[in-house]
């Protein structure tokens, strides 16, 4: 096997780290003020409320491990910056262990491509999390943020490898490490590559891989035993690579998966590369007046490569700029900078501030064509957040930001037996929608802002064994602006915007009954069309998960053990087609995405400080032999088996 660079400098980091943590084993800061005394084999040991030995410390771990998840917990950023005190535990549960592909992941709320790695889309089409200038790539963003740092403090030397060897060369890694280096300093990185095999013309091992993806992490976190500044401070890479088949030719004569199936792309990849410098900087005068400031660069790439020559030019629609091989490289930087204040009273947390952001915006094509925006530009923001908090479950949060005019505004207000949550936004169209100039694609737009209102609720419901969550979704748009085919000679793949309205209105029912060990979970979700001028949004009318599942300890509670099935079903719908060479889902007439019922059988499982899964998916294919698609022209995964662990070590 070939060692890249980065690969020798995780080990070293993990050794170097490893060493420092031998030598010097400190104990770290617990994050409330109270006596941790601990009493273990040989003695007692006491510190104060910043996690320093009091008196005499005699230890013996070699007689008996004292650590373990219980002297190791994490806190997110968001709670830091809300002043809430809310450090979690390690995740050991078992429940939904198996659910490792992304898809599963989000519920079922996403598709991908067919095949673990492939581009991702939201089913319910999903609000804009910036107003301002933003790239509208998204296609990767899961890959992405779901892995967020999180900021530890430990007792000891924290490691966590989680390691799922899926069938037909499907595979992931998460190797993450944390450690205290004194009471109030904790370091940590993290490194999880995904190397997946293409399901279709797979010639064996590695022959070839569909995706390649390499994220990595280092973070750090330092407090002043006064309290008075906090620093977290985080670097961020990832680069995803996917081959682009452009969908497989269906044989008209069998709905059976095809292995040697014919594919539209062979040489063509879609790649994203991603770089975050983050610093949050907090410095407390008192419990309520926090004056901080959070910086941010960002680098951000995508780039699609295909060599022309190659490929069948029948399945291109149009040529912007010919030649044998296809670059097309869009890049958008951002520098940002937030100036605030903060701060608690009583139950209240306000917060105000200004942010300035400047982003940088290039694409070789477009070097010499006039745009309707500003490929350089500086954006000045002014928002603010409040909370009132009356206990733990019941609290309402106001935010809101604008910059120019365009703006946000939301609150969520949450109770023990319901929660509301409702938004305003207004946004600037993304870049891509409004110019893009590549080997097949050529557009410029000058499209008007995007207005959106976005609502949900729920009632929370618990009646013994028997409990109930009844919830009501509604989102309207104006202007919405969106990728549609359209039935043209040339380029028929275009942004447009809609002339009118779209409103959505979805009320679910997700519920759980158990009876003694066995359980069952429905979540059943209906989606009625009020308005949708243009026929812009594509959704299913019915969507459902559900998971029947035995869940109990077994041989005298020495393996923690939950076997079961989940089950997904969706109506018939013109699912979105999907344009390889701007990573763009779109809307389109042609072909329409049949219902198909998922089922998967699993077994999670638990010994000691190790869990593991192993679970059969799609398992009714035994007996059907049909496949189901994702999306227009991508079938989904085949049956197949995969297993999967992860181990926490403490020293």
């Amino acid at each position: 096997m070939k060692w890249k660079g980065y690969q020798y400098v995780t080990i070293l980091a993990f050794t170097v780290i490893s060493i420092i943590g031998e030598a010097q084993r400190i104990p770290s800061k617990l994050p409330q003020n109270r006596d941790t005394s601990k009493v273990t084999q040989t003695g007692t040991v006491r510190r104060d409320s910043l996690g320093r030995t009091v008196g005499s410390r005699i230890l013996d771990d070699t007689t008996k491990n004292i650590y373990g998840p219980h002297t190791t917990r994490w806190i997110s950023e968001d709670d830091l910056f809300y002043n809430r005190k809310n450090y979690r535990y390690l995740d050991t549960l078992i429940n939904n262990f198996h659910r490792w592909t992304y898809v599963q992941r989000f519920e079922n709320f996403y598709h991908d491509l067919g095949n673990m790695g492939t581009a991702l889309n939201p089913l319910f089409p999903k609000g804009e999390s910036t107003i301002g200038a933003r790239s509208g790539f998204y296609v990767y963003d899961p890959y992405y943020e779901t892995e967020e740092p999180k900021y530890f403090n430990t007792l000891s030397p924290y490691t966590r490898m989680y390691i799922v060897w899926g069938g037909s060369g499907r595979a992931i890694t998460g190797a993450e490490f944390s450690r205290n280096i004194t009471p109030t300093w904790n370091f940590g990185i993290n490194f999880r590559p995904i190397l997946v095999d293409r399901q279709i013309q797979r010639v064996g091992k590695g022959n070839p891989r569909q995706t390649i993806s390499h994220y990595y992490d280092a973070y750090t976190s330092y407090q002043t035993p006064n309290q008075k500044y906090l620093v977290l401070l985080s670097f961020r890479r990832i680069k995803h690579q996917v081959l682009e088949s452009g969908g497989a030719i269906k044989d008209s004569t069998s709905n059976r998966f095809d292995p040697n199936a014919q594919l539209n792309l062979t040489e063509a990849k879609s790649i994203e590369l991603r770089r975050n410098f983050h610093l949050f900087q907090q410095f407390s005068m008192n419990k309520s007046l926090q004056p901080y400031i959070t910086t941010d660069y960002t680098l951000r790439q995508n780039e699609f490569y295909d060599l022309t020559s190659s490929e069948d030019s029948n399945y291109f629609d149009y040529v912007e700029i010919a030649g044998d091989t296809a670059n097309d490289i869009s890049n958008f930087d951002v520098f940002k900078n937030e100036l605030g204040v903060k701060g608690s009273m009583d139950r209240i947390f306000y917060n105000g501030y200004v942010k300035f952001r400047n982003y940088n915006f290039s694409n070789s094509h477009l070097d010499t064509i006039a745009l309707p925006f500003d490929r350089k530009a500086t954006e000045v923001y002014v928002g603010g957040r409040l909370s009132y908090m009356l206990d733990s479950v019941t609290f309402f949060t106001f935010q809101g930001e604008t910059y120019n005019e365009y703006y946000q505004v939301s609150g969520d207000f949450r109770y023990k037996y319901f929660n509301i949550n409702v938004s305003a936004l207004n946004t600037q169209p993304s870049l891509i929608h409004m110019a893009y100039r590549g080997a097949h694609d050529f557009w410029v737009n000058d499209f008007n802002s995007v207005k959106e209102i976005n609502g949900y609720a729920y009632l929370k419901g618990e009646f013994g064994a028997f409990m109930l969550y009844p919830g009501l979704r509604m989102r309207s748009l104006n202007d919405y602006i969106y990728f549609k085919e359209f039935a043209t000679t040339g380029q028929k793949v275009l942004p447009t915007q809609s002339n009118g309205s779209q409103s959505i209105l979805s009320p679910e029912l997700r519920f759980s009954y158990r009876a003694g060990p066995m359980v069952i979970r429905p979540h059943i979700i209906y989606t009625a069309f009020l308005k949708n001028d243009d026929d812009a949004i594509r959704t299913p009318t019915w969507f459902i998960n559900a998971q029947l599942a035995f869940e109990r300890g077994l041989f005298k509670g020495a393996l923690e053990a939950q076997i079961g099935f989940d089950f997904h079903w969706k109506s018939s719908y013109y699912g979105m087609g999907y344009d390889p060479m701007t990573q763009q889902y779109y809307v389109q007439d042609n072909s329409q995405v049949n219902s198909y019922l998922l089922a998967d059988f699993f077994l999670n499982g638990k010994l000691k400080r190790g869990r593991f899964f192993i679970k059969y998916h799609n398992i009714l294919q035994l007996i059907t032999k049909d496949m189901y698609y994702t999306t227009p022209l991508y079938s989904g995964q085949k049956n197949i088996l995969d297993f999967g662990f992860d181990i926490l070590l403490f020293d």
